[in-house]
Protein backbone atom coordinates (compact mmCIF):
# COMPACT_ATOMS: atom_id res chain seq x y z
CA UNK A 1 0.00 0.00 0.00
CA UNK A 2 1.28 3.37 -1.29
CA UNK A 3 0.73 6.37 1.25
CA UNK A 4 -0.21 9.78 -0.20
CA UNK A 5 -1.44 13.30 -0.32
CA UNK A 6 -2.52 15.25 -2.62
CA UNK A 7 -3.47 18.92 -3.65
CA UNK A 8 -3.60 21.54 -6.57
CA UNK A 9 -2.30 24.83 -7.29
CA UNK A 10 -4.59 27.74 -8.58
CA UNK A 11 -2.72 27.37 -12.08
CA UNK A 12 -3.57 23.95 -12.39
CA UNK A 13 -0.48 21.72 -11.53
CA UNK A 14 -1.04 18.96 -9.71
CA UNK A 15 0.66 17.81 -6.50
CA UNK A 16 0.98 14.30 -5.02
CA UNK A 17 2.98 13.66 -1.64
CA UNK A 18 4.70 10.83 -0.61
CA UNK A 19 6.08 10.97 2.30
CA UNK A 20 8.75 7.96 3.20
CA UNK A 21 11.32 8.96 6.57
CA UNK A 22 12.91 5.13 5.69
CA UNK A 23 15.78 7.04 3.81
CA UNK A 24 17.40 10.42 3.62
CA UNK A 25 16.52 10.67 -0.24
CA UNK A 26 13.59 12.59 -1.75
CA UNK A 27 12.65 12.45 -5.40
CA UNK A 28 10.82 14.92 -7.44
CA UNK A 29 8.71 13.37 -10.65
CA UNK A 30 7.21 15.49 -13.32
CA UNK A 31 4.88 14.12 -15.67
CA UNK A 32 3.97 16.13 -18.42
CA UNK A 33 0.69 14.86 -20.49
CA UNK A 34 2.50 14.87 -23.98
CA UNK A 35 4.10 12.39 -26.22
CA UNK A 36 4.30 11.13 -29.48
CA UNK A 37 0.78 11.02 -30.14
CA UNK A 38 0.19 14.79 -30.05
CA UNK A 39 2.67 16.10 -32.82
CA UNK A 40 1.90 17.27 -36.02
CA UNK A 41 2.38 14.39 -38.28
CA UNK A 42 3.96 16.99 -40.59
CA UNK A 43 6.62 17.58 -37.45
CA UNK A 44 7.31 14.05 -35.57
CA UNK A 45 9.92 13.91 -33.01
CA UNK A 46 9.14 16.80 -31.38
CA UNK A 47 8.18 15.27 -28.06
CA UNK A 48 11.64 13.54 -27.88
CA UNK A 49 13.60 16.40 -29.23
CA UNK A 50 12.33 18.61 -25.93
CA UNK A 51 13.42 16.12 -23.97
CA UNK A 52 17.09 17.02 -25.07
CA UNK A 53 16.16 20.41 -25.09
CA UNK A 54 14.86 20.61 -21.23
CA UNK A 55 18.62 19.51 -20.18
CA UNK A 56 19.74 22.70 -22.53
CA UNK A 57 19.12 25.15 -19.73
CA UNK A 58 16.77 27.99 -18.94
CA UNK A 59 16.67 31.59 -18.57
CA UNK A 60 18.03 31.97 -15.33
CA UNK A 61 20.05 28.97 -15.28
CA UNK A 62 22.09 28.14 -17.97
CA UNK A 63 23.52 24.84 -17.12
CA UNK A 64 21.16 22.45 -15.51
CA UNK A 65 23.66 19.46 -14.35
CA UNK A 66 25.84 21.59 -12.36
CA UNK A 67 24.19 23.06 -9.61
CA UNK A 68 22.50 19.65 -9.04
CA UNK A 69 25.27 17.80 -8.88
CA UNK A 70 26.66 19.87 -6.25
CA UNK A 71 24.22 19.17 -3.84
CA UNK A 72 24.40 15.34 -4.67
CA UNK A 73 21.62 14.97 -6.88
CA UNK A 74 20.88 12.48 -10.28
CA UNK A 75 18.29 13.41 -13.10
CA UNK A 76 17.44 12.15 -16.00
CA UNK A 77 13.66 11.50 -18.61
CA UNK A 78 12.55 9.14 -20.82
CA UNK A 79 9.46 10.07 -23.94
CA UNK A 80 7.42 7.93 -24.91
CA UNK A 81 3.88 7.76 -27.11
CA UNK A 82 1.78 8.84 -24.77
CA UNK A 83 3.57 10.78 -21.72
CA UNK A 84 7.22 12.67 -20.84
CA UNK A 85 8.28 12.17 -17.73
CA UNK A 86 11.66 14.04 -15.89
CA UNK A 87 12.82 13.29 -12.31
CA UNK A 88 15.56 14.19 -9.83
CA UNK A 89 17.15 11.81 -7.01
CA UNK A 90 19.16 13.72 -4.42
CA UNK A 91 19.59 14.24 -0.53
CA UNK A 92 15.94 15.49 0.80
CA UNK A 93 17.90 17.92 2.25
CA UNK A 94 18.60 19.67 -0.63
CA UNK A 95 14.78 18.92 -2.09
CA UNK A 96 14.43 22.56 -2.74
CA UNK A 97 17.07 22.48 -5.57
CA UNK A 98 15.20 19.89 -7.27
CA UNK A 99 12.06 22.83 -7.48
CA UNK A 100 14.35 25.91 -8.41
CA UNK A 101 15.68 23.56 -11.13
CA UNK A 102 12.40 22.06 -12.65
CA UNK A 103 10.16 25.12 -12.18
CA UNK A 104 13.21 27.45 -13.73
CA UNK A 105 12.99 25.33 -17.28
CA UNK A 106 8.94 24.70 -16.80
CA UNK A 107 8.49 28.69 -16.64
CA UNK A 108 11.62 30.02 -19.19
CA UNK A 109 13.35 27.38 -20.99
CA UNK A 110 15.79 29.20 -22.70
CA UNK A 111 15.04 28.75 -26.65
CA UNK A 112 18.48 30.04 -28.33
CA UNK A 113 19.30 28.78 -31.89
CA UNK A 114 22.68 27.16 -30.45
CA UNK A 115 20.64 24.76 -27.85
CA UNK A 116 18.16 23.78 -30.95
CA UNK A 117 21.50 23.09 -32.90
CA UNK A 118 23.06 21.07 -30.44
CA UNK A 119 20.35 19.11 -29.89
CA UNK A 120 19.48 18.50 -32.95
CA UNK A 121 22.18 17.26 -33.94
CA UNK A 122 22.11 15.01 -30.89
CA UNK A 123 18.66 13.29 -32.02
CA UNK A 124 20.04 12.86 -35.49
CA UNK A 125 22.59 11.14 -34.91
CA UNK A 126 20.47 9.30 -32.46
CA UNK A 127 17.79 8.30 -34.98
CA UNK A 128 20.93 7.04 -37.12
CA UNK A 129 22.95 5.25 -34.83
CA UNK A 130 19.50 3.16 -32.97
CA UNK A 131 17.22 2.71 -35.49
CA UNK A 132 18.81 3.30 -39.29
CA UNK A 133 22.19 1.68 -38.54
CA UNK A 134 21.51 -1.15 -36.14
CA UNK A 135 20.01 -4.15 -36.98
CA UNK A 136 16.65 -4.83 -36.95
CA UNK A 137 16.71 -0.87 -35.47
CA UNK A 138 14.28 0.51 -37.66
CA UNK A 139 11.43 -2.36 -36.55
CA UNK A 140 9.03 0.19 -35.18
CA UNK A 141 9.28 2.72 -37.92
CA UNK A 142 7.83 -0.05 -40.20
CA UNK A 143 5.52 -2.08 -37.80
CA UNK A 144 3.38 1.01 -36.33
CA UNK A 145 2.53 2.19 -39.70
CA UNK A 146 1.27 -1.53 -40.53
CA UNK A 147 -0.72 -1.72 -37.61
CA UNK A 148 -2.09 2.21 -37.08
CA UNK A 149 -3.48 3.47 -40.22
CA UNK A 150 -5.43 6.52 -38.41
CA UNK A 151 -3.64 6.56 -35.01
CA UNK A 152 -0.75 8.76 -34.44
CA UNK A 153 1.29 5.69 -33.05
CA UNK A 154 1.96 5.42 -36.43
CA UNK A 155 5.27 6.87 -35.84
CA UNK A 156 7.55 6.23 -33.36
CA UNK A 157 9.09 8.30 -30.20
CA UNK A 158 11.90 9.33 -32.24
CA UNK A 159 9.76 10.44 -35.33
CA UNK A 160 8.95 9.55 -38.85
CA UNK A 161 11.91 10.72 -40.48
CA UNK A 162 15.04 12.58 -39.64
CA UNK A 163 14.44 15.52 -41.55
CA UNK A 164 11.13 16.63 -39.54
CA UNK A 165 13.87 16.90 -37.52
CA UNK A 166 15.76 18.45 -39.33
CA UNK A 167 13.52 21.16 -40.45
CA UNK A 168 12.37 21.94 -37.15
CA UNK A 169 12.15 26.15 -36.46
CA UNK A 170 12.45 27.93 -33.46
CA UNK A 171 8.97 29.38 -33.69
CA UNK A 172 7.69 25.70 -34.01
CA UNK A 173 9.46 24.18 -31.21
CA UNK A 174 8.41 27.25 -28.97
CA UNK A 175 4.80 26.73 -29.56
CA UNK A 176 4.82 23.14 -29.18
CA UNK A 177 6.56 24.25 -25.43
CA UNK A 178 3.68 26.38 -24.95
CA UNK A 179 1.21 24.44 -25.61
CA UNK A 180 2.15 21.22 -23.67
CA UNK A 181 4.96 22.31 -21.24
CA UNK A 182 2.41 23.99 -18.65
CA UNK A 183 1.37 23.68 -14.92
CA UNK A 184 -2.06 22.41 -15.87
CA UNK A 185 -0.91 19.62 -18.08
CA UNK A 186 1.64 18.18 -15.29
CA UNK A 187 1.63 16.18 -12.67
CA UNK A 188 4.44 16.68 -10.17
CA UNK A 189 5.00 13.82 -7.15
CA UNK A 190 7.53 14.52 -4.36
CA UNK A 191 8.88 11.78 -2.52
CA UNK A 192 11.23 10.15 0.56
CA UNK A 193 12.04 12.18 3.88
CA UNK A 194 9.81 15.43 3.50
CA UNK A 195 6.37 16.42 4.46
CA UNK A 196 3.54 17.18 2.74
CA UNK A 197 3.26 21.19 4.25
CA UNK A 198 6.85 21.38 3.56
CA UNK A 199 6.18 20.52 -0.20
CA UNK A 200 3.43 22.69 -0.45
CA UNK A 201 5.07 25.54 0.92
CA UNK A 202 7.91 24.43 -1.77
CA UNK A 203 5.37 24.17 -4.48
CA UNK A 204 3.32 27.63 -3.74
CA UNK A 205 6.84 29.55 -3.77
CA UNK A 206 8.56 27.52 -7.02
CA UNK A 207 5.53 26.80 -9.07
CA UNK A 208 2.58 28.99 -7.97
CA UNK A 209 3.54 31.97 -10.01
CA UNK A 210 4.00 30.27 -13.09
CA UNK A 211 1.16 31.19 -15.66
CA UNK A 212 -1.39 27.52 -15.74
CA UNK A 213 -1.34 28.39 -19.92
CA UNK A 214 -4.49 26.95 -21.99
CA UNK A 215 -5.70 23.93 -21.49
CA UNK A 216 -4.95 21.56 -24.01
CA UNK A 217 -7.52 18.97 -25.15
CA UNK A 218 -6.71 16.13 -26.70
CA UNK A 219 -8.88 15.32 -29.83
CA UNK A 220 -6.62 12.62 -32.11
CA UNK A 221 -8.13 10.39 -34.41
CA UNK A 222 -8.84 6.53 -32.88
CA UNK A 223 -8.16 3.47 -34.61
CA UNK A 224 -10.57 1.71 -36.36
CA UNK A 225 -10.62 -2.51 -35.58
CA UNK A 226 -8.49 -4.12 -37.76
CA UNK A 227 -10.10 -6.37 -40.33
CA UNK A 228 -7.30 -7.63 -42.68
CA UNK A 229 -4.22 -9.46 -42.32
CA UNK A 230 -1.39 -7.23 -42.99
CA UNK A 231 1.79 -8.09 -44.11
CA UNK A 232 5.76 -6.84 -45.36
CA UNK A 233 9.01 -8.72 -45.74
CA UNK A 234 12.13 -6.94 -46.02
CA UNK A 235 15.69 -7.77 -47.23
CA UNK A 236 18.05 -6.46 -44.59
CA UNK A 237 21.42 -6.26 -43.28
CA UNK A 238 20.62 -8.35 -40.69
CA UNK A 239 22.29 -11.59 -38.35
CA UNK A 240 19.45 -13.51 -38.58
CA UNK A 241 15.96 -13.96 -39.87
CA UNK A 242 13.38 -12.31 -38.00
CA UNK A 243 9.55 -13.03 -37.28
CA UNK A 244 7.35 -10.04 -35.58
CA UNK A 245 3.87 -10.39 -35.51
CA UNK A 246 1.40 -7.55 -34.15
CA UNK A 247 -1.99 -7.75 -33.44
CA UNK A 248 -4.30 -4.74 -32.14
CA UNK A 249 -5.61 -4.62 -28.31
CA UNK A 250 -7.45 -2.26 -26.10
CA UNK A 251 -6.30 0.46 -24.30
CA UNK A 252 -4.44 1.13 -21.14
CA UNK A 253 -7.84 1.51 -19.34
CA UNK A 254 -9.50 -1.62 -20.89
CA UNK A 255 -10.64 -3.95 -18.78
CA UNK A 256 -8.87 -6.95 -20.88
CA UNK A 257 -5.01 -4.68 -19.76
CA UNK A 258 -4.73 -7.25 -17.38
CA UNK A 259 -5.73 -10.27 -18.99
CA UNK A 260 -3.82 -9.42 -21.77
CA UNK A 261 -0.37 -8.96 -19.19
CA UNK A 262 -0.76 -12.20 -17.61
CA UNK A 263 -1.46 -13.61 -21.25
CA UNK A 264 2.21 -12.29 -22.51
CA UNK A 265 3.77 -14.06 -19.76
CA UNK A 266 2.35 -17.23 -19.79
CA UNK A 267 3.46 -17.14 -23.09
CA UNK A 268 6.78 -15.39 -22.97
CA UNK A 269 7.73 -14.89 -18.88
CA UNK A 270 11.22 -17.09 -18.12
CA UNK A 271 12.50 -20.24 -19.07
CA UNK A 272 8.90 -22.54 -18.30
CA UNK A 273 7.31 -20.09 -20.26
CA UNK A 274 5.22 -21.93 -22.83
CA UNK A 275 6.96 -20.33 -26.05
CA UNK A 276 10.42 -20.78 -24.64
CA UNK A 277 9.93 -24.45 -23.70
CA UNK A 278 8.36 -25.01 -26.55
CA UNK A 279 9.67 -23.25 -29.62
CA UNK A 280 13.48 -22.86 -27.82
CA UNK A 281 14.02 -25.83 -26.04
CA UNK A 282 11.85 -28.63 -27.17
CA UNK A 283 11.00 -28.23 -30.77
CA UNK A 284 14.72 -26.09 -31.31
CA UNK A 285 13.05 -23.89 -33.80
CA UNK A 286 13.42 -20.12 -32.68
CA UNK A 287 16.95 -19.39 -31.02
CA UNK A 288 14.86 -16.58 -29.14
CA UNK A 289 11.29 -15.88 -29.33
CA UNK A 290 9.42 -12.96 -26.95
CA UNK A 291 5.57 -12.02 -26.17
CA UNK A 292 5.16 -8.56 -24.84
CA UNK A 293 2.14 -5.84 -24.95
CA UNK A 294 2.85 -1.95 -25.70
CA UNK A 295 -0.15 -0.99 -23.06
CA UNK A 296 -0.33 2.24 -24.70
CA UNK A 297 -3.13 4.98 -23.48
CA UNK A 298 -4.81 4.17 -26.48
CA UNK A 299 -5.46 1.06 -28.63
CA UNK A 300 -2.24 -0.84 -27.68
CA UNK A 301 0.02 -3.57 -29.67
CA UNK A 302 0.59 -7.52 -28.47
CA UNK A 303 3.47 -8.42 -30.26
CA UNK A 304 5.09 -11.81 -30.92
CA UNK A 305 8.94 -11.73 -31.62
CA UNK A 306 11.19 -14.83 -32.62
CA UNK A 307 14.53 -15.33 -34.63
CA UNK A 308 14.34 -19.15 -36.11
CA UNK A 309 17.46 -20.81 -36.45
CA UNK A 310 19.46 -20.71 -39.48
CA UNK A 311 18.42 -24.24 -40.32
CA UNK A 312 14.67 -23.50 -40.45
CA UNK A 313 12.43 -21.58 -42.93
CA UNK A 314 10.31 -18.25 -42.01
CA UNK A 315 7.67 -20.60 -42.96
CA UNK A 316 8.02 -23.38 -40.27
CA UNK A 317 8.61 -20.17 -37.47
CA UNK A 318 5.73 -18.21 -38.49
CA UNK A 319 3.74 -21.43 -38.76
CA UNK A 320 4.98 -22.68 -34.84
CA UNK A 321 3.84 -19.41 -33.75
CA UNK A 322 0.29 -20.10 -34.35
CA UNK A 323 0.39 -23.32 -33.46
CA UNK A 324 1.38 -22.23 -30.10
CA UNK A 325 -1.44 -19.59 -30.60
CA UNK A 326 -4.24 -22.06 -31.67
CA UNK A 327 -3.64 -23.85 -28.23
CA UNK A 328 -4.15 -20.83 -26.04
CA UNK A 329 -7.20 -20.12 -28.33
CA UNK A 330 -8.67 -24.05 -27.70
CA UNK A 331 -7.35 -25.41 -24.63
CA UNK A 332 -8.02 -24.03 -21.01
CA UNK A 333 -4.78 -22.70 -18.92
CA UNK A 334 -3.92 -25.03 -16.26
CA UNK A 335 -4.94 -23.49 -12.28
CA UNK A 336 -0.87 -23.50 -11.51
CA UNK A 337 0.06 -22.23 -14.58
CA UNK A 338 -2.28 -19.03 -14.47
CA UNK A 339 -1.45 -19.19 -10.70
CA UNK A 340 2.61 -19.13 -10.87
CA UNK A 341 2.63 -15.90 -13.10
CA UNK A 342 -0.04 -13.91 -10.74
CA UNK A 343 2.39 -14.52 -8.35
CA UNK A 344 5.19 -13.29 -9.90
CA UNK A 345 3.22 -10.75 -11.16
CA UNK A 346 2.59 -9.79 -7.14
CA UNK A 347 5.94 -10.06 -6.41
CA UNK A 348 7.00 -7.68 -8.82
CA UNK A 349 4.34 -4.97 -7.65
CA UNK A 350 5.54 -5.36 -4.31
CA UNK A 351 9.19 -5.04 -5.80
CA UNK A 352 8.31 -1.98 -7.41
CA UNK A 353 6.89 -0.75 -4.18
CA UNK A 354 10.75 -0.74 -2.54
CA UNK A 355 11.78 1.47 -4.71
CA UNK A 356 11.32 5.79 -3.95
CA UNK A 357 11.81 6.57 -7.99
CA UNK A 358 9.09 3.60 -9.31
CA UNK A 359 6.27 4.51 -6.60
CA UNK A 360 6.86 8.39 -7.65
CA UNK A 361 6.72 7.70 -11.15
CA UNK A 362 3.88 5.22 -11.27
CA UNK A 363 1.82 7.52 -8.73
CA UNK A 364 2.48 10.13 -11.62
CA UNK A 365 0.85 7.04 -14.56
CA UNK A 366 -1.75 6.29 -12.23
CA UNK A 367 -2.95 9.97 -11.30
CA UNK A 368 -2.67 10.37 -15.43
CA UNK A 369 -4.96 7.63 -16.09
CA UNK A 370 -7.15 8.99 -13.33
CA UNK A 371 -6.42 8.41 -9.95
CA UNK A 372 -3.25 7.81 -8.09
CA UNK A 373 -4.77 5.31 -5.47
CA UNK A 374 -5.75 2.64 -8.78
CA UNK A 375 -2.10 2.06 -7.82
CA UNK A 376 -3.03 0.27 -4.75
CA UNK A 377 -5.93 -1.50 -6.27
CA UNK A 378 -3.56 -2.89 -9.36
CA UNK A 379 -3.00 -6.36 -7.53
CA UNK A 380 -6.09 -7.15 -7.00
CA UNK A 381 -6.92 -6.84 -10.81
CA UNK A 382 -4.46 -9.31 -11.77
CA UNK A 383 -5.70 -11.70 -9.17
CA UNK A 384 -9.19 -11.45 -10.38
CA UNK A 385 -8.39 -13.00 -14.13
CA UNK A 386 -9.43 -16.27 -14.80
CA UNK A 387 -8.66 -18.91 -17.65
CA UNK A 388 -11.77 -18.21 -19.25
CA UNK A 389 -10.74 -14.73 -19.46
CA UNK A 390 -7.40 -15.43 -21.07
CA UNK A 391 -9.25 -17.86 -23.39
CA UNK A 392 -11.84 -15.08 -24.70
CA UNK A 393 -9.33 -12.82 -25.02
CA UNK A 394 -6.77 -14.80 -27.26
CA UNK A 395 -9.59 -15.97 -29.18
CA UNK A 396 -10.81 -12.17 -29.72
CA UNK A 397 -7.16 -10.93 -30.42
CA UNK A 398 -4.85 -13.81 -32.00
CA UNK A 399 -7.00 -13.76 -35.75
CA UNK A 400 -5.13 -13.66 -38.94
CA UNK A 401 -7.10 -10.19 -39.96
CA UNK A 402 -6.54 -8.40 -36.73
CA UNK A 403 -2.34 -9.73 -37.67
CA UNK A 404 0.12 -7.03 -38.99
CA UNK A 405 3.12 -9.28 -39.88
CA UNK A 406 6.65 -8.47 -40.47
CA UNK A 407 9.32 -10.50 -42.39
CA UNK A 408 13.53 -9.51 -42.09
CA UNK A 409 15.26 -11.65 -44.10
CA UNK A 410 18.94 -11.48 -43.64
CA UNK A 411 20.74 -10.49 -47.09
CA UNK A 412 22.59 -14.18 -48.09
CA UNK A 413 26.61 -13.18 -48.55
CA UNK A 414 26.88 -13.64 -52.45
Amino acid sequence: MVKFNRFTLDNGLRVIVHEDNTTPMAVLNILYDVGARDENPEQTGFAHLFEHLMFGGSVNIPSYDEPLQRVGGENNAFTSNDITNYYITLPSVNIETAFWLESDRMLSLAFSKKSLEVQRNVVIEEFKQRYLNQPYGDVWLKLRPMVYKKHPYQWATIGKEIKHIEDAKIEDVKAFFKKHYNPQNAIMVVGGDIKTEAVKELAEKWFGPIPAGEKYHRNLPQEPEQHEERRETVTAKVPLNDVYIAFQMGDRLDESYYVAELLSDILSRGNSSRLYRGLVKEKQIFSEVHAYMTGSLDTGMFVFEGKPLENISIETAEAAIWDELEKIKTIDIPVDELTKVQNKTESTMIFSEMSLLDKAMNLAQFELLGDADLLNRETEKYLEVTSAKIKALANKLFRKDNSSTLIYLAEKAV
